[in-house]
């Protein structure tokens, strides 16, 4: 169906990767993997035409169906969400244009029979292909799709500015899965959406007839939907016939064989080298040594690729707070709306953190659990009741919108000197070591970097910072598999408090100890982890 062959790409005068070879297949669902910066998206944007600077051959058949999903949505105005996500199929729009031409033709009274039966039998040809397309059943799959990704239908014929820059990558979203093309492209799908909605997202992509090409850095997702993994690093693109836990075992597996196997090589040419530098001076050894010579001459060495940078992180231990961390009674909150209304968002919530206790606090997006944080950490005053934080205890905050307070024309130096005046600067370039800013890159101007470089400067600051209790905020959003994974390991090794909030269900299995939920404006707390609360949900439904 898609064929990808020598192709190779140079970017910047660099080369991103190199006579690369892989097919995909009808139906196949395959998963794009590699640190940031490798070419993922270069990828996508060659095999979709937009990027046509390269070499080697980008083919598949003319009649393949192929759309593409990614975080540039682009410009949006002048119509509804649902015109948005109709408007999607331009063939399927074509085609019910040529049938309302062929009804305003037959309505013709002095129309020649003649004339009709060929009117009859385009219109029966246009039809056709209008219901193989799915064009009679059009708007209610986009009706469908707009309601699974979270879009409420009292909203799906609202303007489409009135929709914020999240919710506009859902009806992006929605307009490419509604076409149910046969090959789907996506660049990180899971991007800002709620649990709910990614499970949505997940059942349909595991049901979908048609091919899947997507990169995404939440690890369950991947794996609950792609059973093969194509993965881009050291400028060269390997498959692996497995979903990503498959991959992540073969690729250490392979690089243990391949590492022996350099090895026995290097002992083997360093056996030969010896020989030559021994009796290179006898003639009665020149044959052999000019045939050792020769060998080594001809020989294919082995290349053992380096090792991926990773964040390297250990937590200093934090100063021993009291027992009682974070004690909330009756707590309630209400904004107010720009309209003059009141939205509340909870109300009587009794919550007791004990030390060394981690808790994860779930809910649809809107549900209120940014503004739970937010008033736990003094960010925002309660409407009613009270939060106190233990007398011993220091908060380590990481909102959503941490990024805010960057100073953009800051260096990467800068920000951790300005929040870690005490330190070295020696400290402070090791700190940004671990976190791969290395060299000139903690030169680099704030306004410069990445968002997943953005959330490693802050994480760096905050974890150093000797907190006893970390608030995290989406803390692994922007930050790849292989980033997230430190990460975890970090947490799970910190002797302190954790209350969080995350979407990536690896990241909950792993971490949390107890759930607190926020839904419909009550605040629930099940003292379990994370699975224990999904069977609870279970049950309850």
């Amino acid at each position: 169906m898609l064929n990808i062959s020598n192709l190779s790409k140079i970017q910047g005068g660099e080369t991103l990767y190199s006579k690369v070879n892989f097919q995909i297949y009808p139906g196949e669902k395959v998963g794009l993997v590699g640190p940031n910066g490798t070419g993922k998206t270069t990828l996508f944007r060659m095999i979709i035409g937009e990027d046509k600077n390269y070499e080697g051959q980008i083919s598949f058949s003319d009649k393949l169906r192929m759309a593409y999903f990614s975080q540039n949505v682009g410009e949006m105005k002048g119509a509804t969400a649902l015109e948005v996500v109709l408007s999607g199929d331009e063939k399927v729009k074509e085609l019910q244009s040529q049938l309302s031409e062929f009804e305003i033709q037959l309505c013709d009274p002095d129309l020649d029979p003649d004339k009709m039966n060929e009117i009859l039998m385009k219109m029966g040809d246009v039809q056709t292909e209008f219901e193989k397309r799915g064009g009679y059943d059009l708007e209610s799959r986009a009706e469908e799709v707009l309601t699974g990704l979270g879009i409420d239908p009292s909203d799906h014929r609202k303007n489409i500015e009135e929709f914020s820059g999240g919710w506009k990558m859902r009806i992006a979203l929605a307009r490419v899965l509604v076409i149910k093309p046969d090959l789907i492209i996506m660049d990180e799908p899971t991007n800002y959406l709620d649990m709910e909605t990614i499970l949505w997202l997940e059942e349909w992509l595991k049901n979908y007839e048609g091919a899947i090409f997507m990169t995404t850095h939440d690890r369950h997702f991947m794996n609950n939907i792609c059973k093969k993994t194509v993965e881009v690093a050291h400028k060269q693109v390997t498959v692996y016939s497995g979903d990503y836990d498959f991959y992540e075992k073969e690729r250490n597996l392979r690089r243990e064989q391949l590492i022996s196997e350099s090895k026995r090589q290097a002992d083997s040419i360093a056996k030969d080298e010896e020989f030559i530098a021994k009796f290179k001076a006898r003639a009665s050894h020149a044959a052999q040594v000019q045939s050792r010579i020769k060998k080594l001459e001809k020989i294919d060495r082995v290349y053992v690729p380096p090792e991926e940078e990773s964040i390297s992180f250990t937590f200093p231990t934090p100063p021993r707070g009291g027992d009682d961390v974070i004690v909330v009674k009756d707590l309630k909150k209400i904004w107010n709306k720009p309209d003059g209304s009141e939205h509340l968002v909870f109300e009587g919530l009794d919550l007791m953190v004990k030390r060394q206790e981690c808790l994860a606090v779930v809910g649809v997006n809107g549900a209120g659990k940014s503004t739970l944080l937010k008033t736990i950490c003094g960010d925002t005053e309660p409407t009613a009741g009270s939060v106190s934080i233990g007398p011993s205890i220091k908060v380590g905050y990481f909102s959503q919108f941490s990024f805010d307070v960057l100073k953009p024309e800051n260096t990467v130096l800068d920000e951790v000197q300005s929040s870690l005046p005490e330190a070295s600067e020696g400290y402070l370039r090791n700190l940004l070591a671990a976190f791969l800013f290395r060299g000139d890159d903690v030169k680099k101007k704030v306004r410069h970097l990445s968002g997943g470089e953005k959330s490693r400067l802050i994480l760096a600051v905050l974890l150093s910072q000797n907190n006893n209790l970390l608030v995290l905020d989406e803390p692994t959003n922007h930050l790849d598999i292989q980033s997230r994974e430190v990460l975890l390991n970090a947490l799970k090794s910190f002797e302190g408090t954790i209350l969080f909030v995350s979407h990536d269900r690896h990241f909950l299995n792993e971490l949390t100890r107890k759930v607190i939920e926020v839904d419909k404006s009550k605040v629930t707390l099940y003292p379990g982890n994370y699975q224990y609360y999904i069977d609870k949900k279970t049950m309850q439904a």
